[in-house]
C-alpha cells in the first residue's frame, strides 16, 4: 500500500474534477494552481489546447487572491469572455481558492 501524501491526494481530486470539466472557447476552464507562496490561474480552451490568458499573484498590482480573480476577470473580458467553467485544481472550495472565485465573480465573470 502506497504512502499517500496531500500532494497526491490533491491530483487524484484533480483528475476526478477535471473527467468532468472541460472548456471551450464560448466557455473556457479557468484553471487554478496554489504553492505554498504564490496562487497561479489562466482560462484554458480544451478544444484546442491553448492558454487564453493567464495571471498570478507575481503580475503587478496583484496582491492577494481576491484582486487575482478580479485581474483575471478583466483579462477575460478584454478578450470577450463572460461564461467560464471553474476548475478547482483539487483544492477545497474554501480560503484562498474562494476568494479568488469571488473576486472573478466580481470582476464580471459568470460560473
Amino acid at each position: 500500500m502506497a504512502i499517500k501524501n496531500r500532494n497526491t491526494k490533491r491530483i487524484a481530486r484533480h483528475k476526478r474534477v477535471r473527467a468532468k470539466v472541460f472548456g471551450t472557447h464560448e466557455k473556457p476552464r479557468l484553471s487554478v494552481f496554489k504553492s505554498n507562496k504564490y496562487i497561479y490561474a489562466q482560462l484554458i480552451d480544451d478544444e484546442n489546447n491553448k492558454t487564453l490568458t493567464a495571471s498570478s499573484v507575481l503580475d503587478k498590482g496583484v496582491k492577494s487572491a481576491y484582486t487575482l480573480g478580479e485581474s483575471l476577470a478583466k483579462k477575460a473580458t478584454d478578450i470577450k469572455i463572460k461564461k467560464i467553467v471553474f476548475d478547482r485544481g483539487g483544492y477545497k472550495f474554501h480560503g484562498k481558492i474562494l476568494e479568488l472565485a469571488k473576486g472573478a465573480r466580481k470582476g464580471g465573470l459568470d460560473f
